[in-house]
């Protein structure tokens, strides 16, 4: 069993296909559930963000896993699959361990470095633990994912800055307003996760009052109740709201996850129509998009969006942060894979031994019935001395294999001592990476798999 990762981001997609693929928080279990049904996934997380859409597998075969994944991913997206695989991304054992462990530490994101991708992995975790489809690998895999993020946070300075999707989007409106958020007036559509850590940010950069619309009303007036302990005046309502509260509104983060348009051209345009001396930046974070495109168009209204964030961000690094948060993943990485490596060799190792504990306990046996009259003394004398030579023997051979497992051929070291020794005649059969026309060798052509984990 191995793990693959079958996936989309703003690194292999645009933002239009991102949207079509995007996976709401309710539609999660119904989506691993269909993975689990196919004949190759035996568990499944899904990730999915403002700029990812991932799945994290475990499965017996690596074509047949990814035909599995691809396939409910394709019909989910509505697209078919040789368009679909255009954009998507294959990772695969080792790989798909170090794509994991980069994606927690931030290394992988629009922003790089930024922490809020940890909560993500974290809230992915939990909704397919929730729906049974986490089992003993993911599960191990994913805590030490959550520990790495968190030790590269700490100990290497990529987020130093503390910057995020929101954050940076922030920072393109303020230079659309003239280079400041101190003493504007903010509209807030969305009192998710994201639609706090925006508050949060306006409240921190001086917002003079803050508005949270939501379908919700109750989660707005939550947030809104919170940001005004924090000594931001601020105040809740529905979306029927949005309107009248553009109308003095200097900024409008929308961020709602929904399905669909939230805020429309004709609301905006209605709203900038009575004050063409006062601008007003926009800010669409959602996943499909919140914010009609026409919005764009509006004169003194500007509009930042992931497209935009996308293209500016595309290149962004943080030099020797970024180079250390990458030495220390790799490193945990090999780490994490060597461990794997020997665990599996243990029962190899177990059944060698039990193999020479059933050849000693039969000649023993043997030994009896030619030798009745044999002295207890001499008898127990003889099979401490038997025991004591084998254990010598397989002494070095096994700290040996437990040693070599540890590399990246080590499975190869174990094979040879099933064969051996026969302690394994169903020795599992090597992946086939078989080169066809169909639509796997189109998934095949963008997958990630080391050359030595071609022949497992």
């Amino acid at each position: 069993m191995s793990v693959l990762v079958v996936g989309l981001s703003h690194r292999s997609a645009p933002v239009e296909v991102l949207e079509r693929a995007a996976v709401m928080a309710d539609e999660v279990p119904k989506l691993l559930d269909e993975m689990l049904r196919g004949t190759h996934v035996s568990e499944a997380v899904l990730l999915s963000t403002c700029n990812r859409i991932e799945v994290y597998a475990v499965v017996d075969a690596f074509h047949g896993g990814l035909a599995d994944v691809s396939t409910v991913l394709s019909r989910h997206a509505g697209m078919p699959l040789a368009e679909l695989t255009e954009h998507v991304y294959v990772h695969y054992a080792g790989s798909a361990v170090q794509h994991l462990f980069a994606v927690s530490a931030g290394l992988d994101s629009m922003v790089v470095g930024e922490a809020q991708i940890l909560g993500q992995l974290r809230t992915a975790y939990a909704a397919a633990d929730e729906a049974g489809t986490v089992g003993r690998v993911l599960h191990d895999l994913a805590q030490n994912a959550l520990r790495i993020g968190k030790r590269v946070h700490a100990s290497t300075g990529i987020d130093a800055a503390g910057a995020s999707v929101v954050s940076e989007a922030l920072a393109d409106a303020a230079a659309a307003l003239g280079g400041s958020l101190e003493s504007r007036r903010a509209v807030v559509v969305g009192a998710g996760a994201m639609g706090a850590l925006a508050a949060a940010h306006l409240r921190r950069a001086g917002a003079a009052e803050i508005v949270v619309l939501n379908r919700s009303p109750e989660r707005a007036a939550r947030l809104a109740e919170n940001t005004e302990a924090q000594g931001t005046p601020a105040h809740a309502g529905g979306l029927d709201a949005l309107a009248g509260e553009l109308a003095t509104a200097d900024l409008l983060v929308a961020c709602t996850g929904a399905v669909g348009t939230v805020v429309d051209r004709v609301t905006v345009a209605a709203a900038v129509a009575d004050r063409p001396a006062r601008p007003l930046a926009v800010c669409d974070l959602g996943l499909p998009r919140d914010v009609e495109a026409g919005v764009a168009e509006l004169p003194g209204v500007t509009l930042i969006d992931l497209v935009a964030l996308q293209r500016r961000l595309g290149s962004d690094q943080r030099g020797a942060a970024v180079a250390a948060a990458q030495e220390l993943v790799a490193e945990e990485a090999q780490a994490y894979l060597a461990a794997q490596r020997s665990a599996e060799v243990t029962p190899t190792v177990t059944a060698l031994r039990r193999r020479a504990s059933d050849v000693i306990d039969a000649e023993l046996l043997r030994l009896d019935s030619r030798l009745p009259e044999l002295d207890m003394r001499v008898r127990e004398e003889f099979t401490r001395s038997v025991r004591r030579v084998v254990d010598k023997l397989l002494h070095t051979p096994t700290v040996q294999v437990k040693r070599l497992a540890e590399g990246p051929d080590g499975d190869s070291y174990a094979a040879a001592l099933r064969a051996l020794f026969e302690l394994d005649p169903q020795t599992p059969a090597a992946v086939a990476i078989q080169r066809s026309g169909d639509v796997i060798a189109a998934l095949e052509a963008r997958t990630d798999i080391p050359a030595q984990e071609e022949s497992r």
